[in-house]
């Protein structure tokens, strides 16, 4: 007997959940094991119920498709259901991952998930992670950061974020007297923030020159930033002139 796939329907809209149930009904190797309303529900459906397969909408409010996709683990399978334009479709192709285009029937449901269900069989890697980075609009910065936590998610807006500290293959964000660990490289974080409010002042610190207060030379020729809240980080050679370069000076 073939195993089950195990889905999660994820779409803020009522009738196209409605659709998605029902062409899934018609295959009796599907098991629907959650309906999401949003991302956040997406996101603890991963974590909790861990689905073979999401069925994600691009367009939501509060929390988009690739915004979901950023945050939820990499072993599970995606198909996106999306009204959205030819770059994006494009870019599917590219990554050759599926998409389902608004409006679509049961067959072409049919043809995304005996795409999913070769993948799966033949243990091909998911590159989701990627077409999410490739369908961030460069021309829209980055205004928060989304941090998983377990099956939560945080968001916490740059204008809140006082420093971020590199640990490995991870950044320590730190933001109103708080810490947030997120899975994420200093480097790609450097490159996804608007460089006239954020600076690398040492290799493994971030500083948003909003929270500066002071800079300040130590005794063995060495500088330090203060930040309003007293917190010192230190500064590089090559970070104190980046610094001097953004502050004009």
């Amino acid at each position: 007997m073939t195993t089950p796939l195990r889905v999660a329907i994820v779409d803020d809209e009522a009738p196209a959940r409605a659709i998605l149930r029902e062409y899934l009904g018609l295959d009796p190797a599907i098991e629907i094991v959650a309906e999401c309303l949003n991302g956040f529900e997406a996101v603890q459906a991963v974590a909790n119920l861990k689905p073979d397969l999401l069925l994600l909408d691009v367009q939501m409010p509060k929390l988009n498709g690739f915004e979901v996709l950023e945050l939820i683990e990499r072993d599970v399978a995606v198909i996106f259901v999306t009204a959205y334009d030819q770059y994006a479709l494009k870019a599917f192709e590219v990554e050759a991952v599926d998409y389902l285009l608004k409006p679509f029937g049961p067959e072409r449901l049919t043809q995304a998930l005996e795409r999913v269900r070769a993948r799966i069989t033949q243990g091909q890697p998911k590159p989701e992670h990627k077409l999410a980075a490739r369908l961030r609009d460069p021309r829209s910065p980055v205004n928060r950061l989304l941090i998983r936590d377990g099956a939560n998610v945080h968001i916490v807006p740059l204008s809140k974020v006082d420093y971020v500290e590199a640990q490995d293959d991870y950044v320590s964000i730190h933001a109103e007297r708080r810490s947030y660990l997120k899975e994420q490289t200093m480097g790609e974080l450097e490159t996804a923030l608007d460089p006239r409010h954020f600076v690398r002042i040492h290799r493994s610190f971030l500083l948003n020159i909003d929270r500066l207060a002071k800079v300040e030379t130590t005794d063995k020729d060495s500088r330090v930033a203060i930040l309003r809240d007293d917190t010192r980080l230190p500064i590089s050679r090559s970070g104190y002139a980046r610094l001097s370069e953004l502050l004009g000076g």
